[in-house]
């Protein structure tokens, strides 16, 4: 038997593992590198948050990236020098991370890498029938295999594709084994550069379990911050939106696409929500002159509807939800006061009360994708039909 096999199979029937989840996010501000301590598997997985750490993107590799990130045509030349380019990035970024922990590559045992997401086309988004749904990450799996002498797991979301879903989210594999609770009916919202929530059943009933897209959380606000306040990557603590006013035609615009009327679960990304859409609905309600201030009050009240809409077709008034919030969306308190004020029969609280750190999440997320991908049972999983296929995913690198 080959001996990377050999290795793989030994991991795999082993009671506890060491596994590094990876993920970067289409907010493009770091690597999230969570070292989980994983034990069992499905609904009996036990895990244990050991380290966390967000090593923050230089300016130089943002620039890179941003040449080919969420654009219908670039350079292919360029796409094909940054597949392997990212992956050594990323892996000098773990074997530091490693060091500072004072923790050896040999004692983990798996890396679970979502890559860099550079383009999500759902065919909903486009007018190309013949196409079906479509995403591209990277970050070459082989590539940080060999420069961790890691076994990598990796682009997770083409079996998903494969298997009849949209390739996103995925988070809702590891939200049903790790975050359902009997008797309650629960909600993960994590608001990222795109905003997404996982609905989980008070009946623990796979087949009712779903993930789905909102529409954006931050990406549109970061955007058009960089855009027209130098020197700033995001709108911090508010500042900017709380220094305007809401603009109730600018706002009816934005919500003007058939993304919002389609049923649930469905996905989106950047290539629909940027600076483009935005142009385009101040051009259909007279309010391109108006000041970036009030602009970007107007985004964040955009995000935060769009979230309270979605979640409004579960919980209609007064049925109360128990709603769990992770990604850079939690600290916009702008934000979050938009959503709750909407929604006051919800609770609504961060997953630091799940014992998950809420930046964390979206990483330890994948390391329960690889812990499945080797030693789970996908049997316990919904249908297709959820937009949760019962698959394991991801790709195995070998370090040798």
């Amino acid at each position: 038997m080959n001996n990377n096999i050999k290795k793989l199979y030994s991991i795999a029937g082993k009671p506890i593992k060491n596994i590094i989840g990876l993920m970067s996010g289409t907010s493009l501000d770091g690597l999230d590198i969570a070292l989980c301590r994983m034990g069992g598997n499905g609904l009996q997985t036990n895990i244990e948050l050991l380290q966390f750490e967000t090593i923050p993107y230089t300016d130089i590799f943002k620039t890179e990236i941003k040449t080919v990130f969420s654009k219908k045509e670039v350079d292919l030349e360029k796409l094909t020098l940054l597949n392997p380019w990212i992956a050594l990035q990323h892996a000098a970024m773990i074997n530091e991370t490693l060091k500072k922990w004072k923790i050896k590559n040999e004692d983990i045992d798996i890396i679970a890498s979502h890559g860099q997401t550079i383009y999500h086309a759902p065919k909903h988004l486009r007018q190309q029938n013949k196409f079906g749904n479509a995403t591209l990450q990277i970050g070459d799996g082989d590539h940080l295999a060999i420069a961790t002498s890691i076994i990598t797991i990796s682009d997770f979301r083409q079996k998903h594709i494969a298997a009849g879903g949209e390739g996103a989210p995925l988070a809702v594999y590891g939200d049903y084994l790790i975050f359902s609770k009997p008797g309650e009916d629960r909600v993960l919202l994590n608001i990222g550069g795109i905003a997404n929530f996982t609905f989980l059943p008070a009946s623990m009933d796979a087949s009712k379990v779903f993930s789905t897209d909102t529409g954006p959380g931050n990406t549109m606000m970061d955007a058009f911050v960089q855009q027209h306040f130098a020197g700033k990557h995001f709108d911090k603590n508010a500042a900017i939106a709380l220094s305007g006013t809401v603009n109730d035609k600018l706002l009816l615009a934005l919500k003007k696409d058939r993304f919002f009327n389609q049923p649930f679960p469905k996905t989106t990304g950047p290539e629909l929500f940027n600076l483009e859409y935005l142009e385009k609905a101040c051009t259909n309600s007279g309010t391109s002159l108006l000041n970036n201030e009030d602009k970007m009050a107007t985004l964040n009240k955009f995000s935060a509807d769009c979230i309270v809409t979605a979640l409004q077709k579960l919980a209609p008034i007064n049925k109360k939800l128990s709603v769990f919030v992770s990604g850079g969306g939690i600290y916009n308190n702008l934000l979050m006061q938009n959503i709750k004020e909407q929604m006051p029969y919800c609770k609504f609280c961060s997953t630091r009360e799940l014992n998950i750190n809420p930046d964390a999440k979206e990483a330890v997320l994948f390391a329960i994708l690889a812990n499945e991908c080797i030693s789970g049972d996908v049997s316990i999983f919904g249908t297709k039909n959820n937009g949760m296929p019962a698959i394991s995913m991801g790709k195995i690198s070998f370090p040798g």
